[in-house]
């Protein structure tokens, strides 16, 4: 399981986002975060739920009881090759209703292949 200053490091790099970003946020000087990423620093339970407000994931997430997040909310982002989520999403709402449901089908027995 991971510990929760290597998840919120995770999720900033996620991000591209600097230390003295989330710290401002935070209201701590940079150093005191960089300490929480670094395990320097017991993160407290007030920082911990802004994080998660923040970072727009549970406080289960963070406190490594849930796996829901799956990466980069950037849609941006490449995602594999050149193409990225941005562009296979709008690949995938240009199909029709019945297209949609049979990609589903095959996403969910790919996933059982593993």
């Amino acid at each position: 399981m991971k510990e929760l200053h290597v998840i919120i490091r995770g999720l900033r790099e996620d991000r591209d986002l600097k230390q003295k970003t989330v710290a401002e946020y935070l209201g701590v000087s940079q150093q005191t975060y960089s300490n929480y990423e670094n395990g320097r620093r017991d993160i407290p339970l007030w920082a911990v739920l802004k994080l998660s407000k923040y970072f727009k994931v549970s406080t289960d997430y963070l406190l490594g009881a849930d796996t829901g997040y799956l990466g980069s909310p950037n849609l941006n982002r490449k995602y594999l090759g050149d193409v990225t989520m941005h562009d296979v999403l709008f690949r995938i709402q240009k199909l029709d209703a019945g297209k949609r449901r049979e990609l589903l089908r095959f996403i969910r027995f790919l996933g059982e292949e593993e």
